[in-house]
């Protein structure tokens, strides 16, 4: 058996995985109503104290017999030189502990985690064999990444396009917090704006392959204050992100051609995104429960390297 963590700045996680089927427990951090995200702090507490609970509701399911064979953590953001945020520390310290020097510990990113869980969610975990496109949507990143074979990291993922200021998910949250929704604001809005029937001539702002997503929060305070409902606003602000997306992938494909494409993270949960991405491209995208923060992700890492990355 293989166990994951992930100790995101949304979501305490812990995951199981016996080369078929994932079982996972997870936790949203809370945030006080109006505000916007956690200080680092206040996150490595709430981790602290989520860890062990769902430890153990995970350990009773598994029962006192399974076997422990490696465990996955995630223990910084990306895998790139000076990426780091002390929530993660909460994670691996966990890891390493439950280990007790018996187990392997493997060690990779929260974003190589998003992309191992969304493969196993559309069944494409043979693309780690392959290079892909991996679309990475959520809170504190919206990306675009080249994904390769890697002999140490199991992939390696370059950013190929971005946005250059507000993220998706930034974009999501503080409209949702301007109209009163409970932070993350994703699932609320997204119902949100399916009450309008509203459609929004957008035009996005690209320079190359990356986007500007700063006019959504803009447009949607303009919006507010002006006296236009808040299922309208809410339609704006995701027909925004959604052309968006659909114009970087029709940049990206322009100067890379086509190749697998495959979403992760929290925002690819939206169903407009996904219903119109999925009707113009060959897209996958992981079933919600596997498209937010979650350690199913680590744990197929640690399956997967213990393995000699045999699928």
């Amino acid at each position: 058996m293989f166990i994951g963590f992930d100790t995101s700045n949304y979501t305490t996680s812990v995951a199981a995985f016996d080369g078929s089927t994932v079982i996972q427990r997870k936790k949203l951090l809370e945030v006080r109503q109006g505000e916007r995200g956690l200080r680092q702090s206040e996150a490595v507490f709430q981790h602290t104290v989520n860890l062990a609970k769902l430890i153990n509701s995970l350990a009773d399911e598994l029962g006192s017999d399974f076997k422990l064979d490696a465990i996955g953590v995630s223990n910084k953001p990306r895998n790139v030189d000076g990426s780091y945020m002390p929530c993660f520390l909460v994670g691996e310290n966990t890891a390493e502990a439950c280990a007790f020097g018996r187990c392997g510990v493997y060690k990779t990113s929260h974003q190589v985690g998003h992309i191992l869980s969304a493969l196993f969610s559309c069944k494409k975990l043979n693309l780690t064999e392959k290079p892909f496109i991996a679309f990475h949507l959520s809170g504190g990143t919206t990306e675009a990444l080249l994904v390769t074979p890697d002999c140490d990291e199991l992939i390696k993922a370059e950013i190929i396009a971005q946005s250059l200021d507000l993220k998706a998910g930034q974009a999501i949250d503080r409209a949702g917090v301007m109209l009163g929704l409970k932070f993350p604001c994703g699932a609320e809005l997204d119902r949100l704006s399916k009450l309008s029937n509203k459609r929004f001539n957008i035009k996005p702002s690209f320079n190359g392959l990356d986007c500007s997503l700063s006019g959504i929060e803009n447009k949607a305070h303009k919006m507010l204050e002006s006296g236009e409902c808040d299922a309208d606003i809410a339609a704006f602000v995701i027909q925004s992100i959604c052309v968006a997306v659909d114009e970087m992938l029709e940049r990206i494909i322009g100067v890379y051609g086509n190749m697998p494409i495959v979403f992760s993270g929290g925002v690819s949960s939206n169903s407009m995104l996904r219903n119109s991405i999925k009707n113009k491209y060959d897209a996958c995208f992981a079933a919600p429960e596997f498209s937010c923060d979650n350690a199913a992700g680590t744990a197929i890492y640690a399956y997967l390297k213990y393995n000699g990355k045999q699928i």
